[in-house]
């Protein structure tokens, strides 16, 4: 076998219709297009809809957009690890998680909203100003996770 002797198979292949090739044929004088009216006549844009107000003009324009790039935090407060750990407890986004303490997989960040007065070691991904001198105050350390 050489290469001048390939073909496609049987079928595989099939001629071009040439259409508005003389009122003859099949597809002659009108070409398929039926008659009159402006897709008859020429190219109608994709998305025109005969004059009336396109969708995107109807559609209100959204203010500000969405950052793709934003870290999204699971929230925590001191006020609810004290509820929720005795003192020399380490607590990390692992043990939240599976106590139900924080909902959402992902980054953690502990809040300073309530009182502590138990010293736990705390890991998290990211602390508050204030959650870190009540964590500290009540004697206990925090370390940052990366």
């Amino acid at each position: 076998m050489k290469l001048h002797h390939l073909k496609p198979a049987e079928g595989s292949k099939t001629r071009k219709v040439r259409v508005g090739r003389g009122e003859g044929g099949r597809r002659g004088k009108t070409a398929g297009r039926g008659t009159k009216g402006q897709k008859a006549r020429s190219k109608v844009r994709p998305g025109f809809e005969g004059g009336q107000t396109p969708l995107q003009r109807r559609l209100p324009k959204l203010k500000g957009f969405k950052n793709r790039n934003k870290e999204y935090f699971a929230l925590i407060n001191v006020g609810k690890l004290a509820d929720n750990f005795e003192a020399g407890d380490v607590v990390t986004p692992e043990v939240l998680h599976e106590r139900g303490l924080v909902k959402k997989r992902g980054r953690v960040k502990v809040l300073g909203e309530g009182d502590i007065t138990l010293a736990l070691t705390v890991n998290a991904h990211a602390f508050s100003l204030g959650a870190v001198e009540k964590i500290k105050a009540a004697g206990g350390s925090v370390e940052v996770v990366s």
